[in-house]
């Protein structure tokens, strides 16, 4: 059978409008056109935080920096342990026929020396377990923390005082005369008035803070006055009190009568920090005065015009004095803070635990170990009381150490400078780890959104 319409093709199909002709070629086209433009990137979502902590994590940022420079200072002090012990060296003559004698010596010596430093500082499981047993009381449990905090506590003071002066463009190298000064009156105050209990210890904080301030305001005032550089002022100024506390010692009516060495009369009871853990252990009342002060010093820096004019002046004198600051109001008022900081880290040396009577070395070396604690805090007064922290808790832990293993304690003075010296130095840091730059503008841009 022939189909009827040869025109139309297949006798089974219907014919194909005009209209669905030009339906099903615009259809190709836009098919087309879609496949041939570039895809619209979607937009981004703000990252994670998971995600913004592994893209940070190795990142050459603040955080990082110091932990890695921790890492560092840690190695090169376990290097100095295997030096140091002849016994450990000895294996290393051999060490090409016995290779795992020096590894084990050298593993055993450095684990018990770190161990213990672990142990004198922050926890030691074997007064846990005693605790636990009944073989000992509470008190020994917290011993290594109260000795971390009471090392702490003058160490925040100087800290601060030396930071405060960095943020203001000085360089306060004499918070350890500044705190001799401070020791010095607090200590006459402490038993040569005759006053009842709480006001005696606000008296005796009063005059050491009034006597780092007089000693902080020398350099202050001939700074903003007369241009004399401050660092050569505080260290001649540091020089006066160290001298000046080794003769008022031996003083009529300050020297103890009942000795013939170089030791004054005892503080008075009442005029003592209280202790807060109780007679057994050293931790003072001062810890809590040192976070206060960390506190106001923050404030003080961040909240308030003074700290505004404070940071002006550090960042630019000339600027500052064009709009209108008194940049020498600003040099005084820096050096009298300062200098009262100091002087109350001072006091804390003999009215708190320490010591109870002047002596020439009862300052010890708080005041300079204050520029490294306010080195390793960033000069920013919370960094300030972390970076006391580590050294209340090197040097507590570092008595353990030289105790029980052997180690000098001068090991101690080493890796404090050594993690000094790797923070002051990030390039060194970086180029060690091979840490890539860090993200700060993304992760402060995030931290302002929120997450």
């Amino acid at each position: 059978m022939t189909n009827p319409n040869p025109e139309s093709g297949s006798p089974d199909k219907e014919p194909a409008t005009e209209a669905q002709a030009a339906q099903t070629a615009a259809g190709g086209a836009g098919r087309a056109a879609t496949m041939a433009a570039p895809k619209r990137p979607e937009p981004e979502g703000r990252p994670s935080l998971g995600r913004l902590f592994l893209d940070n994590l190795w990142a050459a940022n603040t955080v990082t920096v110091t932990v890695l420079a921790l890492v560092l200072a840690m190695i090169v002090g376990a290097i100095l342990i295997i030096v140091s012990d002849p016994e450990v060296l000895a294996t290393y003559s051999y060490i090409t026929a016995q290779p795992t004698d020096a590894l084990n010596a050298s593993w055993t010596v450095v684990s018990e020396a770190y161990a213990n430093l672990f142990k004198g500082a922050v926890f030691d499981p074997e007064t846990f377990s005693g605790w636990l047993n009944g073989d000992n009381g509470w008190q020994a449990v917290l011993g290594p923390i109260s000795e971390t905090l009471t090392y702490t506590a003058p160490l925040v003071f100087t800290g601060l005082s030396v930071a405060l002066a960095f943020r203001g463009g000085l360089f306060n190298i004499g918070a350890q005369g500044q705190a001799t000064i401070g020791v010095i009156l607090a200590a006459l105050a402490g038993f040569l008035l005759p006053l009842p209990p709480v006001l005696h210890l606000l008296v005796a904080l009063l005059a050491g803070a009034v006597g780092g301030a007089i000693w902080g305001f020398i350099p202050g005032i001939l700074k903003a006055r007369t241009g004399a550089h401050e660092v050569i002022n505080t260290i001649m100024l540091n020089y006066i009190a160290v001298y000046f506390l080794s003769w008022i010692i031996v003083q009529n009516g300050v020297q103890n009568p009942d000795r013939s060495d170089a030791i004054s009369k005892p503080v008075e009871s009442s005029a003592q920090l209280p202790r807060l853990l109780g007679d057994n252990l050293r931790v003072h009342a001062g810890i809590l005065l040192a976070v206060l002060a960390t506190w106001f010093v923050a404030w003080l820096l961040n909240r308030s015009t003074l700290g505004f004019e404070l940071r002006a002046v550090g960042a630019n004198p000339d600027a500052a004095r064009t709009a209108g600051i008194s940049v020498t109001r600003t040099y005084v008022l820096i050096m009298v803070i300062a200098g009262l900081l100091a002087g109350l880290g001072g006091s804390q040396m003999v009215l708190g635990s320490t010591a109870n009577a002047l002596t020439p070395l009862v300052v010890a070396q708080i005041g300079f170990d204050g520029i490294l604690v306010a080195l390793l805090g960033r000069v920013k007064p919370w960094g300030v009381l972390l970076a006391a922290l580590l050294f209340g808790a090197l040097q507590a832990g570092g008595n353990r150490m030289q105790s029980y293993s052997g180690i000098s304690l001068e090991l101690v003075t080493v890796l404090q400078a050594l993690i000094v010296i790797f923070i002051a130095a990030p390039a060194l840091v970086k180029a060690i780890f091979q840490l890539r730059a860090a993200r700060a503008a993304r992760l402060q841009t995030s931290l302002a959104k929120g997450w």
